[in-house]
């Protein structure tokens, strides 16, 4: 039995090899391993090699009919080799490239797979350390596999950029150690020891290297043994570098040149059609995740935000293009729900990119031919990813991209037909001008997507007259229009809220981003009601607002603590309410301290100057605002 199942895994890997439309490169989210090519399902087959080994996947040979063959003889020359040198002292990468050397020209042992033969570990291993990374950062497991890790091991793939990462994480050595020229795209060295064996943690004499980089707290190795006996992991021995002509070399003696196989041979290069958009977010999303500071201490070029519309446009354009829609997986509507859960209480700069990654992907689907069925479902989900990153681009403070996104989220959303979803899109893009400055376009797009939503119950059909109340709110006090008739008319909004409210699902209710909770519909009732100078209403509202609130769900506390104090400035308390904005603010994490926020706060300070003048507490606020 076990014959038939390794002649039927080499069937199917020559067919892959063969195949002109295989894709050389890995893609974040690869499929899972057919459950042909499983390597548990050879496990007891073959008691001389590791655990979780498939020589038949990693080269591509048939040994089903030669169990003692050449897949285990290589396992077998790696073990020797691995016991010989770890008892004289050497580092598992000097191992590696022991074992790369010797057994590469007789059973193609590729550098990457000498790293893993080196630690004696197998697939699996290797596989649960890359997703329990993943894990750590606080990031969906990837559908990592051991089928596809063997094809990285047997150079029928090459890993894309982030695979790479980790797997260079894992092993503790950089790409041109596992066989990849250039450097890792976290622009971090993986490897503990500089070639020639000295460490770049520290000199021999136990100072700091001055050529350290801090490493990332995603690339901090697995934690020692309870006896500390693992040892440290080099990238090359003392005295090895890479030979310049890229010959190989067959045995290895001390001091010998040794080559690594060019990237070339392992596979065609990247495609770059939106990739490198993809891997500037990478980049950031690493650095957000190393320095909890990182959205306010990190500077944000145009380069960062170029590469974001462009992934806007590019779906765009798929949207436009393909003359069908594209698959749709579930685990991305299951992601999607996750980013809506994750508004109100991720930083925004690492929300969106964990979002644009996702919706790179969507257009890449988009633009390939798919069934018909799951067009719809493709939309809608183009259409939720486009608005949250519109959303997220408001308390970023980028008005323009939050236009752009929401226009791309609209064409999506056209595209299944669904009045619901249009709806929804067009009163949560409302909130663009409700903050940046046009009440009366959030007035006519939030009456817009009231329409839309018709007499059925939805979450626009709550939201509308919301947004439309809100909108009302600073007409009026911005001098269009009388307080008291509108105070009226805003109220006779919110009652209508309230009704449609009582008709939405329980699952709705408890969404922030995709649905409308209580907690919201309070939050902004006060914020209409302050803005009518009602401060007794507003601070009602906003207390049991505040209550429903768990402390997770920063944005909208740190909200909600901005309108008690517009609420303490209408009670004539300007130093108070200044107080409570300065502590509400500089109370945040860095990261947490998004352009919306910091608008609302200065918007205070002025307010304060225009109705009470120059107070020592004002000045004393816009440095605090400034400096802290």
């Amino acid at each position: 039995m076990a014959a038939v199942q390794r002649g039927g895994s080499a069937e199917r890997l020559r067919a892959r090899q063969h195949d002109p439309g295989g894709d050389p490169a890995e893609v974040l989210g690869e499929n899972s391993a057919d459950p042909g090519d499983d390597p548990a399902d050879l496990s007891g087959a073959d008691p001389g090699r590791l655990p979780g080994e498939d020589p038949v996947a990693i080269r591509g040979e048939d040994l089903g009919a030669a169990p003692d063959g050449q897949g285990r003889q290589e396992i077998a020359v790696a073990r020797t080799i691995r016991a010989q040198n770890l008892v004289s002292g050497r580092t598992p990468a000097e191992i590696a490239v022991i074992i790369r050397d010797q057994c590469g020209p007789a059973f193609g042992t590729t550098p990457i797979r000498a790293h893993r033969l080196a630690l004696g570990v197998a697939l699996a291993d290797v596989v649960a350390q890359v997703r329990a990374r993943y894990t750590a950062e606080g990031r969906t497991p990837p559908r990592f596999s051991e089928t596809l890790l063997s094809a990285y091991e047997g150079a029928q793939k090459r890993p894309g950029p982030e695979y790479l990462h980790y797997l260079c994480a894992v092993y503790q050595a950089d790409p041109k150690d596992l066989g990849y020229e250039g450097l890792c795209f976290c622009g971090h060295r993986h490897s503990q020891y500089e070639p020639g064996g000295h460490s770049t943690g520290s000199h021999p004499g136990g100072g700091s290297h001055p050529g350290t980089a801090r490493r990332l707290s995603a690339l901090r190795p697995v934690p020692e043994p309870r006896d500390g006996s693992r040892p440290a992991v080099v990238s090359l021995p003392p005295g090895v570098a890479p030979a310049a002509d890229g010959a190989r070399v067959s045995r290895m003696s001390p001091g010998s040149p040794v080559s690594l196989v060019p990237a070339a041979a392992w596979g065609a290069g990247l495609d770059v059609d939106g990739e490198a958009d993809d891997d500037m977010l990478r980049r950031a999303l690493l650095r957000l995740i190393a320095d909890t500071g990182a959205d306010g201490g990190t500077a944000i070029d145009g380069r960062f935000f170029g590469a974001v519309d462009r992934i806007r446009r590019q779906v765009d354009d798929a949207l436009l293009g393909a003359s069908v829609s594209a698959t749709m997986l579930d685990q991305w509507e299951d992601t999607a729900d996750g980013y809506g859960r994750q508004y109100r209480s991720v930083a925004p700069l690492r929300l969106l990119c964990d979002v644009l990654l996702d919706l790179g992907d969507v257009r890449r689907m988009c633009e390939e031919r798919q069934p018909v069925e799951f067009s719809e479902r493709l939309c809608r989900l183009a259409a939720r990813l486009a608005a949250l990153s519109g959303m997220t681009m408001i308390n970023i403070g980028d008005q323009r991209l939050a236009r752009s996104f929401f226009r791309t989220a609209r064409m999506a959303a056209d595209e299944t037909g669904d009045r619901h979803l249009r709806g929804w899109v067009t009163v949560r893009e409302s909130m663009v001008p409700l903050y940046y400055g046009d009440p009366g376009e959030a007035i006519l797009l939030a009456r817009a997507g009231g329409d839309l939503a018709g007499r059925s119950s939805c979450v626009a059909s709550v939201m509308a007259p919301v947004m439309e109340a809100r909108a009302l709110a600073r007409l009026a006090s911005a001098g269009h229009g009388s307080v008291r008739t509108t105070l009226g008319q805003a109220k006779a909004a919110l009652d209508r809220a309230r009704l449609a409210f009582g008709g939405l699902a329980a699952e709705v209710r408890r969404d922030t981003a995709f649905g409308y909770t209580e907690r919201q519909l309070l939050f902004h009732e006060g914020d209409a009601l302050v803005a009518l100078g009602d401060h007794e209403g507003a601070e009602s509202a906003f207390g049991l607002s505040l209550q429903m609130y768990s402390r997770a769900e920063i944005l909208d506390r740190s909200l909600i603590m901005l309108g008690q104090a517009r609420c303490r400035l209408e009670a004539d308390e300007p130093e108070e309410a200044l107080r409570l904005s300065r502590d509400t603010v500089l109370g945040l994490p860095r990261q947490h301290r998004s352009a919306l926020l910091v608008r609302a706060a200065r918007s205070l300070g002025e307010s304060v100057a225009a109705e009470h003048g120059d107070l020592p507490a004002v000045r004393e606020y816009r440095e605090a605002l400034l400096t802290g």
